[in-house]
């Protein structure tokens, strides 16, 4: 069994403590919010991100250093517009044995990917933790539930991924190990970008005829096309988009009911602007802030991705819903 320490209490980081819990692992939980410290420590359970499964067992403290204390692997689970910061708290804290999984998919400020901007911190310190990305069709209530679910941890170092997949995958959580951790995170974060676009469909269904099947399915095509297009072109291996990672998550992520990002889309399908449907939001939409990074990565290697770009536009508030939809389709 092993030590594990969860950063971030969020839905997915909740989620996946609960099921190191049942497998008899031990786990420590890190949050900055005092109502989840308090629900979790009172009631057993996460009453804001995951109300309906119990995490009995969880240790939790509001103290990082408390959290890392013994623990072997450090989850990172906090958002990619945090992570940075968290991870610059841990450092003073870190000890060579510490291994590092990232659940935060994306770009970093100047366009480096998460994981690559967490190894250039270790290595200012000189330290050389070894360091993987997780990633998949996980929505984290049916995992939580029981619901068989896959992912893939990716590591440069194939051996951490393999120790990694063999020592916290469960009878229902079955993780698949890569050595392409570049291509799983830009996925990672695209796959929201799909979602998001998709979610527009689901908000223009209730507000008039214009919505439905048809085209979400056109768009999610689109948006697939479009990042075996770009991320290739990125760094990404080719593989890595038919894989867990790649097709398989974001086709969970734009179409389950439970997907933040495609819920995020709906709000904006809806007629909401920007600021309107992120304060009706209360966990955070990671597509729309991998839109504006991958735009402005494109636009740094004069790159073309008319499909982010379109939906780009819209989040700027300089087209609609239905519009963008057109411009989307259109590239088909």
């Amino acid at each position: 069994m092993a030590n594990i320490s969860v950063l971030g209490l969020g839905n997915w980081g909740t989620a996946i403590a609960r099921l190191w819990l049942l497998e008899g692992h031990k786990v420590k939980g890190w949050t900055i919010e005092q109502e989840v410290y308090e629900s979790i420590t009172m009631d057993g359970i996460n009453r804001k991100y995951l109300p309906n499964h119990s995490v009995e067992g969880l240790d939790v403290t509001m103290r990082i250093e408390e959290a890392i204390e013994e623990s072997e692997i450090l989850v990172l689970a906090v958002p990619s517009s945090v992570i940075l910061e968290v991870v610059k708290d841990v450092l003073p804290h870190l000890h060579p044995g510490h291994v590092l999984l990232d659940l935060a998919k994306g770009l970093a400020p100047g366009n480096q990917l998460i994981s690559e901007a967490i190894h250039a911190m270790l290595q200012e310190q000189g330290m050389a933790n070894p360091l993987a990305v997780l990633t998949g069709p996980t929505i984290a209530p049916e995992a939580a539930g029981g619901v068989m679910t896959t992912a893939l941890v990716a590591s440069e170092d194939d051996s951490v991924a393999q120790r990694l997949a063999q020592t916290l995958s469960t009878p229902t959580f079955i993780l698949h190990p890569a050595s392409d951790p570049v291509g799983a995170e830009l996925w990672g974060a695209f796959k929201n970008v799909v979602a998001l676009a998709c979610g527009l469909v689901d908000g223009l269904k209730q507000v008039g005829d214009m919505g439905g099947d048809n085209l979400k399915a056109a768009i999610f095509m689109a948006g697939f096309k479009e990042g075996c297009l770009l991320l290739p072109e990125l760094g990404a291996r080719a593989e890595v988009a038919f894989g867990p990672a790649g097709l398989g998550d974001m086709y969970v992520t734009a179409t389950s009911p439970h997907g933040r990002n495609r819920s995020m889309g709906e709000k904006l399908g809806t007629g909401l602007s920007l600021e309107q449907a992120l304060e009706e939001m209360h966990m955070v939409a990671e597509g729309v802030r991998a839109t504006q990074m991958f735009s402005d990565r494109a636009i740094d290697d004069d790159l073309n991705i008319p499909f982010v770009k379109a939906l780009n536009t819209l989040l700027e508030g300089d087209i609609t819903a239905e519009e963008c939809c057109r411009r989307m389709v259109a590239l088909g």
